[in-house]
């Protein structure tokens, strides 16, 4: 057995960058831009009113009245300079006319039969945008290696953009083993288990941008193991669950290994999830996974999710891990690291953690009660009060002391 992380990193090693792609503006949301983005111009593209109001030079000075000569909206521009003692009425994001160098909101003004008077002190560039103050040309405005936000798309449509460069997106095939196993409309009956590790792995999947393809379910027999796989390669990854351990009918391994696939690593120091394999067949990744729910995800977790952000460019592939004060203790007694589920919650700006009750690699209710997880070493012995670091899975769901599980 290797160490959580060692196999961590022999993954990410055997992982490359997928080719890039053009693809229209809105469908890059969420993919990683291949290529830095260079601004082709200003944003604003000339100086432009932040305010509704009266735009002059302004030396023409405090308490003078200024003749109107025009108005000016958005969306069009005056190019006569105002002379001296002139202003114009003039809207939010409207081009500042030639000798203008200043804006007075409406209500900062006292219209007269000449025109308008200054109420207080005018200094020159009051409620101005000047050119470029957002962007300006030439400058990187997105670095290759962003995930896209709204806000960056936003930003590429100002800037002209209808299409970005990103990254690919993995195909990930997904095929079961089994003969207990049955499919999900299907009502199981003694000796049946239905296959829920196909869609929880697709789940994970989709949820750090991947695109899972379900196979169904393999026989426990090497010629359909074998003929599964080999169907797989037409995918990026190749994920696998159960037929990894060292039974009689356990043939996943052997089957990789008789498609011409090297095993990189078989059997993680850790619990649960020990019996996970990581395999190269003709150039792609093949995740060997355990048969047992809980199992299965927590190798998803440690070691799928990783590799396929890695594959799409994304640099930090860490999840977020928070101090939390323990609310009961903890204990490992056995010899291999414990991933242990947790429900960690913010109270008065602080987390407090507890378990999500019974841990066991079937039982994905120890899962669904909870956000994150702990890894307890081997014997360690943590009481209630002690500080431990927690990993956090759902942070949009993040949760409250009134809401969090028992």
């Amino acid at each position: 057995m290797i160490p959580i992380e060692e196999a961590r990193q022999l993954v990410l090693r055997h992982t490359g960058l997928l080719g890039s792609e053009d693809v229209p503006l809105l469908q890059g949301l969420g993919r990683v831009v291949a290529e830095d983005v260079v601004a082709p111009w200003n944003i604003p593209l000339t100086d432009s009113s932040a305010m509704d109001g009266y735009a002059f030079s302004a030396s023409a000075g405090h308490g003078k009245c200024l003749r109107v000569v025009g108005f000016l909206p958005a969306g069009e521009r005056r190019d006569i300079p105002l002379a001296a003692g002139e202003a114009v009425r003039i809207m939010t994001g409207a081009p500042l006319p030639p000798g203008c160098d200043t804006v007075v909101p409406i209500e900062e003004v006292e219209e007269t039969v000449e025109g308008i008077r200054l109420r207080g002190e005018a200094k020159a560039g009051t409620h101005v945008r000047k050119a470029g103050d957002d962007v300006r040309s030439g400058d990187y405005v997105i670095e290759a290696g962003t995930t896209l936000r709204p806000q960056e798309i936003g930003l590429l449509a100002s800037l002209g953009k209808v299409s970005v460069s990103v990254y690919g997106v993995p195909s990930v095939a997904i095929i079961a083993t089994g003969d207990e196993l049955v499919e999900s409309d299907t009502q199981p009956v003694p000796g049946k288990t239905i296959n829920s590790n196909s869609l929880s792995l697709a789940a994970q999947v989709l949820a750090c941008g991947g695109r899972p393809h379900i196979l169904g379910i393999a026989a426990d027999e090497r010629k359909t193991v074998c003929e599964k796989i080999d169907e797989a390669l037409q995918y990026d990854v190749i994920i696998t669950t159960g037929g990894v351990s060292v039974g009689d009918r356990d043939h996943v391994k052997e089957a990789i290994q008789s498609l011409g696939g090297k095993i990189v690593f078989w059997k993680v120091h850790m619990k649960p999830g020990k019996p996970v394999a990581f395999a190269l067949l003709k150039g792609k990744p093949v995740f060997a996974l355990p048969g047992n729910p809980v199992s299965a995800m927590v190798a998803g977790e440690l070691f799928v999710r990783p590799a396929l952000l890695t594959m799409r460019g994304v640099r930090n592939v860490s999840r977020p891990v928070v101090k939390a004060t323990a609310s009961e203790g903890f204990r490992n007694a056995g010899e291999r690291p414990h991933v242990v589920f947790v429900s960690a919650a913010l109270n008065e700006g602080k987390y407090v953690v507890g378990a999500t009750g019974r841990q066991s690699s079937s039982r994905l209710s120890s899962m669904t009660a909870g956000n994150g997880y702990v890894q307890l070493s081997p014997g360690a012995c943590l009481e209630a009060g002690d500080v431990v670091d927690v990993t956090l899975m759902d942070i949009a769901t993040d949760r409250r002391m009134d809401n969090a599980a028992p």
